[in-house]
This record gives C-alpha cells, sequence and structure tokens, in this order.
C-alpha cells in the first residue's frame, strides 16, 4: 500500500482532487491531504468538494510520501507561493517518485524548478509558463515524462488516474535517474 500526497489550498478544481482521491483510496492506498495548516476547511472553486486537511506542510517531508498529486483550479497558484510546498514537489520529484499535476498544477512544477528539459501538459492557459521554465509543452491528454505526469483539465481525469496508479504500482525500489543528469534548477540554487 502507498502512502499517496494530495497538496491543496482554497479554490481547487472540485473534480481534479475528488476523483483521484476516490480512485488513490479505491486502489488501497492511503491518502495524506497536506495543506499550509493542519485541520484546515477547503472548499472546491464549484462548492462541490469540501475537505480538512490531515497534515500541514510543515510535518511532511518526501521520505513520508510514495507519491504526489497536485489538482488544479486556483490552488497551485496560492501554493506556489509556500517554500515549503515547493521544496516538497522539488524534493518528490528528484527522488524519482510519481508526481501527477492536473491542470493548472503546472505551475507548482513550473515553481519547483522541475520542467526544464521535460515534456508536459496543462490548461492551455500556463503553456507559456511552462515553456518558460524549459518545458516542452504538448496538448494531450496525459503525459508522463519520467515519473512526471501531467494532464490538461477535468475531462483527462480518467487518463490521469491511470497513468497515477500504474505508476504507483510499479515496483517502488525502482528510482529514475534524473534526466540528463541535471538537477532542478531550485535544489541548485539550495546547494
Amino acid at each position: 500500500m502507498a502512502r499517496v500526497g494530495f497538496i491543496v489550498d482554497e479554490m481547487f478544481e472540485d473534480s481534479e482532487l475528488r476523483v483521484p482521491l476516490d480512485r488513490v483510496r479505491a486502489a488501497g492506498h492511503e491518502s495524506v491531504v497536506i495543506g499550509l495548516k493542519q485541520g484546515k476547511h477547503l472548499v472546491g472553486k464549484k462548492h462541490e468538494v469540501s475537505i480538512d486537511t490531515d497534515v500541514a506542510i510543515d510535518d511532511v517531508s518526501a521520505d513520508s510520501l510514495d507519491a504526489l498529486v497536485i489538482p488544479g483550479g486556483y490552488s497551485p497558484d496560492y501554493l506556489r507561493t509556500d517554500e515549503g510546498m515547493v521544496d516538497l514537489v522539488c524534493d518528490m520529484v528528484e527522488a524519482g517518485k510519481p508526481v501527477a499535476a492536473i491542470c493548472h498544477a503546472g505551475w507548482m512544477l513550473a515553481e519547483a524548478g522541475v520542467v526544464a528539459n521535460r515534456t508536459v501538459t496543462s490548461w492551455r492557459s500556463i503553456k507559456t509558463d511552462l515553456e518558460n521554465a524549459g518545458a516542452k509543452w504538448v496538448d494531450r491528454e496525459v503525459v508522463e515524462d519520467e515519473n512526471v505526469i501531467t494532464s490538461r483539465k477535468p475531462d483527462d481525469l480518467p487518463a490521469f488516474c491511470e497513468a497515477l496508479l500504474k505508476q504507483i504500482a510499479a515496483d517502488p525500489t525502482k528510482k529514475v535517474a534524473k534526466k540528463n543528469g541535471a538537477q532542478s534548477s531550485r535544489s541548485s540554487a539550495r546547494s
């Protein structure tokens, strides 16, 4: 059983949290909703889903998770201003663990400096942001570039969840080598 983190804040895209969360749980994995504060009550932007965070970002590390999901909506725009959230995304990618980002969640990948030399997709309005961060952007329902999984929108959730669950089910001892041997721009700055 894997331990899958979901990073989320206000105004997340309702289905982009609920559907992967339900699929992860139905597959028998543990889910952990990570917020800026523990116990914070969050409501999706469509007011269809509400959830309380299980833990605060200060109490989580990449070592405590097997995979990470980043729902879209406005939530990633709030989260990318928090250093702990950005560091978690960077650390998960660098550890070779599955990181799945849908819609506007690509902002977190760009902020973490982990998209350079990767092929990704997203909601079209952040295409330029991802390209400016060094990514090759394509318009596909799901893209897997090593351990980074990206999708465009809620309609892509079936393919997104399938890719996530496939990577979680893969041999957990298999680590993904850094692309082109390069560190993320964020970890280089932290060194």
